[in-house]
């Protein structure tokens, strides 16, 4: 193998290892007087009976544990033993690397720390707190979550637009605060597409971190023989600074000064029907203007238009719960999640499923983020319930607005086809802007 690694020609490496092959077989009678077969089996005895006690008490093992498994281990059934430790250990998770071997941390894109950081095991006290332990991605952790995502982004040419306070539409981010804290609240487009181009161009353009408050599912510790998904699948989302919606990780992103991210209709406007595209599902009450304001934060309404570009959905909710066996598993996974909103209309609340889309030929997406809000100074005004709801169906009205400008806007965009776009960026490079309608 060195030999091979030096690069030394075929016929001089393979003649080396004919070599090494008979200098081996020669070492097998030494071996065996130096490891005879009693001592052999004794030690194999040992190893049965040390196995034996550690694995009778693993059920004590009340530590938080993470197990790291890989799946072409040559050497070790690694990926067998992480799932058996996996149900074994009573606070444990496993993370399994399929495509790696049993030398995991010298494979070159294998970092420990990211792992530990995407599965929220860092903290700094006996509880996790999911701000203030928070560790925001160092650059080589962002050059590969938007690597991985590039031909998405690529695809999607998101248009970015934001607007001063006098009112000013300009391309691009510059007229969003950049002192905290911040609150962009906005419309959630189907399967949240939308989320990553969005995080990535505010760390690109403006070295922003968005931290997105989501649903609990992303977090929660799931039963070991139910029906979500592994945890592994939003290890993602939770390097990138999402905390799970509550009252106090609000407060506290509001107190830190954070740039955060709220969608009031959440997985209802993002798990949508039919004809639903960009219809606003929020809930009556103004759950988030006295929190903002309590802290003086900007509030940013913002649409995204895009999706019934890209996707149609062809098998939705209503769909699926006609039919029985999908229905039982629908609401087998929604009684495994935390529920939300509990005691609000139907129109709010949202079973856990998958809706069934078509993909289209890509279109493109495009962002609007509006003139901020201010609540500086108004805390004591927006206690009042019946202002606080006033503010919450301006943010509302804004947010209409931004999808309504935006979905007039691109009929006029000439490169909103596909084809369009790579046509431009063969010539002028595919990192290049693509151009867009005229403001």
């Amino acid at each position: 193998m060195d030999n091979a690694m030096k690069g030394f020609p075929l016929q001089q490496t393979i003649g080396g290892l004919s070599q090494d092959l008979v200098a081996m077989s020669s070492y097998l009678n030494a071996l065996a007087d130096i490891l005879p077969r009693e001592t052999l089996l004794w030690k194999l005895q040992m190893l049965k009976t040390a196995s034996a006690y550690a694995n009778s008490r693993l059920h004590a093992v009340k530590s938080q544990t993470l197990v790291l498994s890989s799946g072409r281990d040559q050497l070790l059934p690694s990926e067998e033993e992480g799932q058996r430790l996996y149900v074994a250990l009573p606070k444990c998770e496993i993370r399994k690397f399929n495509d790696s071997g049993h030398f995991l941390f010298l494979e070159h894109d294998v970092d420990l720390a990211t792992i530990i950081k995407g599965a929220s095991y860092y903290r700094r006290g006996n509880y996790l707190d999911y701000v203030s332990d928070y560790i925001p991605p160092t650059p080589p952790e962002f050059k590969k979550l938007y690597d991985s995502n590039r031909l998405f982004v690529l695809a999607t040419s998101p248009v970015m637009l934001s607007s001063f306070q006098d009112g000013k539409i300009v391309r691009g981010l510059a007229g969003v605060p950049s002192e905290g804290p911040v609150l962009f609240v906005g419309y959630h487009m189907l399967m949240g597409f939308e989320v990553v181009p969005l995080i990535s161009n505010f760390l690109l353009e403006r070295n922003i971190l968005i931290r997105g408050i989501a649903h609990p599912l992303l977090y929660v510790k799931l039963k070991k023989e139910g029906m979500m998904p592994p945890l592994q699948q939003f290890d993602a989302v939770r390097t990138m600074g999402a905390v799970p919606v509550s009252g106090s990780n609000f407060y506290k992103l509001m107190s830190s000064k954070a740039h955060a991210l709220l969608y009031p209709g959440g997985m209802r406007e993002a798990s949508h029907r039919k004809g639903e595209e960009y219809k606003l599902f929020w809930p009556e009450k103004s759950e988030f203007v006295r929190m903002a304001s309590r802290f003086g934060a900007k509030i940013v309404p913002f649409g995204v238009v895009g999706e019934d570009d890209f996707g149609e959905v062809v098998f939705d909710y209503d769909d699926q719960m006609k039919i029985p066996f999908l229905r039982d598993y629908i609401k087998g996974l929604s009684e495994e999640i935390v529920s939300l909103r509990t005691g609000l209309n139907s129109e709010v609340n949202q079973d856990i499923h998958s809706p069934v889309v078509l993909p289209k030929f890509p279109g493109r997406f495009y962002y609007y983020f509006g003139k901020p809000i201010e609540t500086e100074g108004r805390m004591c005004e927006l206690r009042d319930k019946d202002n606080a709801h006033e503010l919450y169906i301006q943010v509302k009205s804004e947010v209409e607005k931004c999808l309504a400008f935006l979905q007039e806007k691109r009929e006029s965009d000439p490169f909103r086809n596909i084809l369009a776009r790579l046509a431009y960026q063969s010539t002028h490079g595919f990192d290049s802007e693509v151009p867009t309608f005229e403001l």
